[in-house]
């Protein structure tokens, strides 16, 4: 297999790694994402991950908390994803790098730009968390942001469904799959896989998005070497 793209941020969903368990994290996710990231990284991918936290802690989960300490409290949460990640993929023997939008000098790295670069250089795998530092941003903006700031060729998002669909696949069995899309249709749609900030922010730099389920066999490294899969959104 060849690799298409040269530089990676691969979004990954707090959820995805509790698996059926739905909350904490799920060791048969965590090493099925792993073994797919050691292939990448040997054809000489460069490789940045964004984990969001909903595995520990989902918005105000129903009570009355402020809506910026709810999302300070899912920043950390990202934190614990994010070094669970790093464990394992360093358990493989690849170097890896955590960074944090807020200060943690204790337990990560600040999020510097030029040193997450210096990283990729260096070989290792970067996994960049507490989002965009700011509340009321989800951690689909920051993936747009980091990708953006990194120059990734693409920004990989994967899901607990294999695409985008027009309406709730779940629920719906008629539901129909998108293979394509623009930015400009997945905000006129109002479709929800993507928050449109993150879209928009996509689309006025012209990365790449692709949204693909996680579950499928071998996904991650499949949309890497550019197999047809998921949904591709485009300008």
């Amino acid at each position: 297999m060849t690799a298409k793209y040269k530089r990676i941020l691969l979004k990954l969903s707090g959820e995805a790694l509790a698996g059926d368990q739905k909350f904490g994290l799920n060791a048969d996710v965590i090493s099925m994402v792993v073994d797919q990231l050691v292939k990448v990284h040997e054809m000489g991918v460069d490789v940045a991950l964004v984990i969001g936290g909903g595995n520990f802690w989902r918005g105000r989960q129903g009570t009355n908390m402020d809506r910026t300490t709810a999302d300070q409290m899912g920043m950390l949460a990202t934190v614990m994803n994010s070094l669970a990640m790093m464990d394992a993929i360093e358990k493989r023997g690849i170097p890896t790098r955590v960074q944090t939008a807020l200060n943690m000098v204790s337990v990560a790295e600040p999020y510097v730009l030029r040193k997450a670069l210096r990283h990729f250089e260096k070989g290792r795998i970067v996994i960049i968390a507490c989002g965009t530092g700011n509340p009321y941003c989800s951690t689909d903006t920051a993936a747009a942001q980091r990708a953006c700031e990194i120059g990734a060729d693409v920004l990989l998002m994967a899901k607990n469904v294999d695409g985008i669909y027009d309406s709730d696949p779940v629920k719906n069995p008629a539901a129909k799959k998108y293979e394509r899309l623009t930015f400009g249709e997945i905000i006129n749609k109002d479709l929800k896989v993507i928050d449109f900030t993150a879209a928009t922010m996509c689309m006025e730099n012209n990365i790449p998005v692709l949204a693909f389920g996680l579950g499928e066999k071998d996904s991650i490294l499949r949309a890497v070497c550019g197999e047809n899969l998921g949904t591709m959104i485009t300008n």
